[in-house]
């Protein structure tokens, strides 16, 4: 059986070295990750890969780690992490074709230049391009971040939505500081990405590019598991809102609110959960879902959460057919993986 796993994390050579020698965010994220070898030692990587490439045909589709690139610096330095981060991703994908083939662009969205960054990845044999859920607190649907979407619809070519969200960020409540517990996390990162979701439904930016493509992590986020709300919920948009007027926004949309986010690409990578999975592929369809395991990001530093994923999909209630998509037909058609 083929797999492509297409959302998982590594750090290239020579990004990982420039973190690590740049004071500040970014050498502090490269101590706490140094805990997750799989997610920049290559050998380590490849060890985790071999236990289901013979099986299973498996291969991976890789991106940046956490966090996102505009938080580690100017807009100057993350234009340097993102062309090492970029040109690093596709000297791995052409050096280790039997690992890894393709590979997400990362963008330094602090910068005017992110666009044309873009458009040098995309040369460069970027399948997709991975964007954060904000961009240092701002929302997606501003009008600076427009040129990036439109490079991205232009090329034919997808957005993965990646969630960003920290314990000093939000907190929980207004009379605390940070969110405890790692509620940001739990809780936090699927608010995150089904926000991000409806911020570019409501803010026109999939009206404005109707040919984007855009996946959401783990499995569409709430989006599933809130249909009601979102579907009849969401029809009713003004009703509960008196300082501004939804109810003219939704009349002059072109669909209804839940169309748009059906149309919502999603993956599989909800950390083994059987109920998930199922929740999720009965709202997007077979069609709409494709494999990911989130690797190395769980407690066996990589290959538990690609097993049991595998296991869920296999012994779910679906055709060879629909299984095949999810597996591997859906990736090979929305990131061009031959």
């Amino acid at each position: 059986m083929r797999y492509i796993d297409c959302f998982n994390h590594f750090f290239p050579k020579g990004l990982w070295d420039k973190m690590m020698a740049t004071p500040g965010a970014a050498a502090d994220i490269g101590a706490r990750m140094r805990g997750v070898p799989a997610i920049y030692d290559l050998d380590r990587r490849k060890q985790v890969c071999d236990m289901f490439t013979k099986k299973h045909d498996y291969k991976q589709v890789i991106s940046l780690g956490m966090p996102p690139l505009e938080a580690l610096g100017t807009a100057k330095q993350v234009e340097t992490f993102a062309k090492l981060g970029n040109d690093g991703m596709a000297e791995l994908c052409a050096k280790e074709p039997d690992y890894f083939c393709g590979w997400l662009a990362s963008l330094p969205m602090n910068s005017k230049n992110a666009a044309k960054e873009l458009e040098r990845a995309f040369k460069n044999g970027a399948c997709a391009v991975q964007i954060h859920t904000n961009i240092n607190g701002k929302p997606l649907d501003l009008p600076e971040f427009r040129p990036v979407f439109e490079v991205a619809a232009k090329a034919g070519k997808a957005v993965f939505l990646h969630p960003s969200r920290g314990a000093f960020d939000l907190a929980d409540y207004k009379t605390e500081k940070k969110s405890k517990y790692e509620i940001w996390w739990t809780f936090g990162w699927p608010y995150e990405t089904s926000v991000a979701m409806a911020r570019l439904v409501f803010g026109g930016v999939m009206d404005e590019f109707s040919d984007l493509k855009v996946l959401a992590h783990h499995l569409g986020a709430m989006v599933p598991y809130f249909e009601g709300r979102v579907g009849p919920g969401w029809d009713q948009l003004g009703n509960r809102t008196t300082d501004e007027d939804y109810k003219t926004l939704l009349k002059n949309m072109k669909r209804r609110p839940l169309d748009y986010f059906k149309d919502f690409y999603a993956d599989s990578a909800v950390f083994g959960s059987r109920a998930a999975t199922e929740c999720g592929l009965s709202f997007y369809g077979a069609d709409k879902v494709l494999f990911a395991s989130d690797c190395p990001f769980d407690p066996e530093k990589g290959p538990g959460y690609i097993r049991d994923t595998i296991k869920i999909l296999e012994n779910l209630d679906i055709s060879k057919a629909a299984l095949n998509k999810i597996a591997y037909k859906n990736a090979q058609k929305l990131l061009g993986i031959k």
